[in-house]
């Protein structure tokens, strides 16, 4: 059986925030993991610990003091301001506890909007790529389950359902790896259970990496790979 290739690999990271009166906050120490493709692998640990620091590092939206980090092997840590924002655009998806849906835009509109913002330029244009972006709304969420509701408001779901819109709407562009932070915080444990059940399906329908961190101990044995960070370093 073939391994599976590495997605996401760091080495010897490091974060330090500076205090306004000078010294700094260590917050990751020497951080060495390796993220495998296609795969749910979760960062856990308690508030503070360092989880939602590494997960904004390894999803480009952070710098570290010090280390590498590489995505599907090239070095994120190398690229300019513009080439990471690249990376972003097009190949990293990002839920978050708060889903910032567009409150004027219903469900559809919704994973259209961030389809467009994600899209290259492949050559198709007017009928054909409108054709193009109905059929992947229409299958992003048929597969989070909410193809009967996709003319509604955001007002009109549940938190539940607003948060698969907010997975629906990461996957829409065909992301390599979506990062999820804390995406079933607001959730009550039912719900947040169906959510990283929701994840693991689509690690298998869409051959996607999914990267999220929680604090909630009944969520980690849904994980394929699981690190906990305890005061920034990696534990066990």
């Amino acid at each position: 059986m073939n391994e599976r290739k590495t997605m996401i690999e760091t080495k010897g990271l490091v974060r330090s925030f500076p205090f306004a009166g000078g010294g700094s906050i260590t917050v990751l120490k020497d951080i060495n993991i390796a993220i495998p493709e296609g795969k749910l692998t979760i960062l856990k640990g308690r508030s503070g610990s360092g989880k939602t620091t590494l997960l904004n590092i390894l999803s480009a939206l952070d710098v570290p003091t010090d280390g590498k980090v590489f995505f599907d092997g090239k070095e994120l840590t190398a690229m300019s301001d513009a080439q990471r924002e690249e990376a972003r655009r097009y190949h990293m998806g990002y839920i978050f506890q708060a889903v910032a849906l567009v409150p004027v835009m219903n469900v559809y509109e919704n994973v259209e909007f961030s389809l467009r913002l994600a899209e290259r330029k492949d050559g198709k244009k007017g009928k054909a790529l409108e054709a193009m972006r109905k059929e992947r709304v229409e299958e992003c969420l048929r597969k989070v389950g909410l193809s009967k509701r996709m003319y509604h408001m955001p007002e009109e779901l549940s938190g539940g359902e607003q948060q698969r819109v907010a997975i629906a709407r990461a996957l829409a562009h065909k992301p390599k790896v979506v990062f999820a932070d804390e995406p079933t915080g607001a959730l009550d444990t039912d719900n947040g259970l169906l959510v990283v059940k929701l994840f693991k399906e689509l690690v298998e329908q869409e051959g996607v990496t999914i990267v999220m961190t929680t604090h909630d101990p009944s969520l980690m044995e849904l994980g394929d790979i699981v690190f906990e960070i305890e005061d920034g370093e990696i534990s066990g």
